[in-house]
């Protein structure tokens, strides 16, 4: 038997990474998983078994996963890539909010990227505007401790800098369509081609150029994963007062709550309340954990 890793699933195959080499063998997955409810995800470790010319093999065995992402469906990431563009498309706050609640459910450390810098410039009163704006979205991240990072795969902009922080880790690229996540992945991966696609004019987002979860070698030590564009997630099963514990600014404060399982709407005493009002959690966070907590409530009612 040997080890490796799953670094692309694709058509029923699983493609497994040699941990004596940089090998990448073909694999089938063995039958018995069928049998436990468990799918080989990529980014597994798992235990082989070569054929007897060696040049496929067999997944036989599954390793406990430190994490694991069912949408996308990954496991054992540590960094969470949230790629967002300035505008073409617009910044969306509340899908930023959502793909950061379900970072931080999942235990991955979440990083934001924001794309197409190159359309800040200029001395317009559009383009300082948006500028201005975006100034104010990287001092809100950046205070809750989320760090923000600009680049431009059109003028290789910022991408030394980001390539730095992911360097060592384990990364899956996520958010809105449209935003040029296989555009940056060519820029930060040398030799990369993924296609990518134009914003469509008609709908207004981007049309999905991937179709499969495929990690990367990135850096010296690092690896990422390119997956497929979407623009919608839906929280788990989960009791809506986890979902604070979700946003870092008010898991602090819920201790100082009144009651044990505040939600943080009318119950009196609520810390997190207080906090609102003084300005110390900024409204736009709070009314997304609002939206949040009326989808989860919703969804444990319907089943």
């Amino acid at each position: 038997m040997l080890g490796g890793m799953i670094v692309k699933a694709l058509s029923g195959f699983y493609y497994v990474k040699r941990d004596d080499g940089d090998e990448v063998i073909q694999c089938r997955a063995r039958g018995l998983f069928r049998k436990q409810s468990v799918t080989p995800l990529v980014g597994d470790r798992v235990m082989i078994e070569l054929s007897d010319d060696g040049s496929d093999g067999t997944v036989i065995d599954v390793l406990p996963r430190d994490t694991e992402l069912v949408r996308p469906p990954i496991a054992n990431v540590d960094t969470a890539l949230l790629v967002f563009s300035v505008a073409e498309p617009a910044l969306n706050l509340q899908l930023l909010d959502k793909f950061l609640a379900h970072a931080e459910l999942a235990r991955l450390h979440p990083v934001i990227c924001l794309t197409k810098a190159d359309l800040l410039e200029g001395d317009d009163d559009e383009t300082a505007g948006l500028r201005a704006q975006l100034e104010s979205v990287q001092s809100l991240y950046e205070a809750i401790g989320y760090p923000v990072y600009f680049t431009s795969s059109r003028a290789a902009s910022g991408i030394g800098k980001l390539l730095g922080v992911l360097d060592g880790r384990v990364t899956v690229f996520a958010g809105q369509s449209g935003v040029g996540k296989s555009s940056l992945l060519n820029r930060l991966v040398p030799g990369l081609t993924l296609e990518t696609n134009e914003i469509s004019r008609k709908l207004g987002r981007g049309k999905h150029t991937t179709r499969h979860v495929e990690l990367f070698r990135l850096g010296e030590r690092g690896l990422v994963a390119d997956t497929p564009g979407f623009s919608q997630l839906e929280f788990p099963e989960m009791e809506p007062e986890r979902l604070s514990g979700a946003f870092p600014e008010m898991a602090a404060l819920a201790q100082e709550c009144k009651f044990r399982g505040c939600l943080h709407r009318s119950e009196p005493g609520c810390r997190v309340r207080e906090a609102l009002g003084s300005g110390e959690i900024a409204s736009s966070r709070y009314e997304h954990y609002d939206v949040f907590l009326t989808e989860i409530k919703e969804r444990k009612r319907r089943y």
